[in-house]
Order: C-alpha cells, then structure tokens, then sequence
C-alpha cells in the first residue's frame, strides 16, 4: 500500500521516537510504506534536520545494505537550560520543606512531563557514553530510573531495601546512612547484573550519599563499572558527603528558622558536567 509523504513522515517520526537508539533499515522502512529507499533517506534528512532545528535529538544515517537510521534522544543547550529553570521553578516552594533537610518531591517525581525532562536530561548527560544499565533503589527513585532508562533505551535495576521472594538469590552490601549515619543494608538479584556492565545511578535526592555510595559497593561486587550518579535534587547544607562526583539537576537549601522554613532552589551541576564550565 502506497502511503502518502506527509503519513510516513509523521508515521517514521513516532517509529524512531519509540525506538531511540535503535538501528532501523531503509528496507525495514521501504517495504513498511511501500516507497523506494530513495524516498525513505528524503524523508529521514526532513526528519533529521527537523529534530536538530528544535533541540530535541540526533538522527544518524548509516549507509550501505546493513545501513538506517539511529535517533537518539537528546536535548541541546539551550533545551537543557530551559528544562533545569523549569525544574528549579517547581521546587522552589517553602511548602516542600520537610524535618530534616529534606524536601517533598513526590508529587513531581508522579508528573509525566517533569519525568520527561528529567528522563531526557539523563539521556543527555550519557549521549556520548557507553551505557548497559541504569539503577536506582526503592521507592522514589523507581519513575527516575524508568524516564531515563526509556531515552537510553537501556534496562533498569532496583535495588532492594530488603529480601523479597520473587527476586531469587541475591547480593547484599552493608551501608551508612549518610542523613542519619546507621548501618543498613540493600540488595540486589543475582540475575540482574552481569560482570562488566556500565551502570549508571540515579536517584530522586542527595543529602549525605550513603545510598548512592552504597550503590556503588553493589556494582563493584558484581565486578560491574559504575559510570556515574546524577540526581533530580541535591541539598547544600548537609555538610560531609560520602560521594563527590555527582551530577545534581537543582541544588537546594532548605532552611529553619523558628517557624519560617524556606525552600531556595537553583540550577545544578548539570550544565557544567555536560556543556562545560561556561554555564
């Protein structure tokens, strides 16, 4: 069946997006719509420019019998900066204050179009590495973890607070809370890491990085690689930290004095990781 230019287009365009960083052939393409492939690769070079003019993700073209196309999700600096002030502006809110330093985000963490910034800034950030799996443990890291694991096409791991059944044998590491300095313990299934791997960490907040760190200790005992940690939130007043080397979308002081609590937010570390000390 014969498709019409502007169908296909449209039709490509959801097909790619669904299947980031995914090779898909011309003849895939060709014999889908029913068009030779030299419309297919004048399709694809609209579709490329189109998504390179707005920011939002690289096409690559592959030529030869085995060649397609490739989108990967992407955002440019300027899409980046734009979702980090969104981001900040969300979380500056003197009602998110919580005992201890912490700050409510659930309610932004269960919002599909904050996860896909979050999960398309992640994406960004690992454009250009090479990436098997991305982690993260119970609860509220799990909607982080499934964003950015849905841009880089790649799996995810949770890793467990305590034993559960259905996860089979498991690998368990002992940690410090960083927050309130005790000795806990976190999991994960034999069967949800292989050796070698490249794993990055993701998490919803960092205040002293026991979790994070503990994390790390999980990966080195399945002899795995850990390829970095970034954060939606990082508190500034939590003193020592037990990680260093952390990407944060938005940094926030959270403040007490007597009865007025403040939340004060403001960009993280981000733009300068991945487009350099500039920003």
């Amino acid at each position: 069946m014969k498709v019409r230019r502007s169908n296909r287009l449209v039709d490509m365009t959801r097909y790619l997006l669904e299947h980031p960083r995914t090779l898909v052939s011309l003849k895939f393409f060709s014999e889908r719509y029913g068009s030779a492939k030299s419309s297919i690769s004048e399709d694809l070079s609209i579709i490329k420019h189109t998504f390179q003019t707005w920011g939002e993700g690289r096409l690559k073209t592959i030529p030869g019998a085995s060649g397609g196309a490739v989108l990967t999700p992407y955002y440019s600096k300027e899409n980046a900066q734009a979702a980090i002030e969104d981001l900040v502006k969300e979380v500056s809110d003197d009602s998110r204050f919580l005992p201890g330093g912490y700050v409510y985000l659930s309610d932004l963490i269960g919002r599909p179009d904050i996860l896909h910034k979050v999960g398309q800034l992640i994406a960004t950030q690992y454009v250009d590495k090479d990436v098997d799996v991305v982690m993260t443990v119970e609860t509220k890291g799990i909607p982080i973890v499934q964003a950015a694991a849905m841009y880089m096409n790649k799996p995810f791991v949770i890793v467990r607070n305590s034993s559960h059944i259905t996860e089979g044998p498991t690998v368990s590491v002992n940690y410090v809370s960083g927050s309130v300095k005790r000795i806990k313990k976190m999991e994960l299934s034999r069967r949800t890491l292989s050796a070698g791997a490249n794993v990055v960490i993701v998490d919803d907040f960092l205040k002293g990085g026991g979790t994070l760190n503990g994390m790390g200790s999980l990966i080195k005992e399945f002899d795995a690689n850990l390829v970095g940690m970034t954060v939606l939130a990082e508190s500034t007043n939590s003193g020592k930290r037990l990680v260093n080397d952390c990407t944060s979308l938005v940094k926030v002081d959270a403040e007490e004095d007597g009865d007025k609590k403040t939340i004060n937010a403001r960009p993280g570390n981000f733009m300068e990781t991945v487009f350099g000390k500039e920003n």
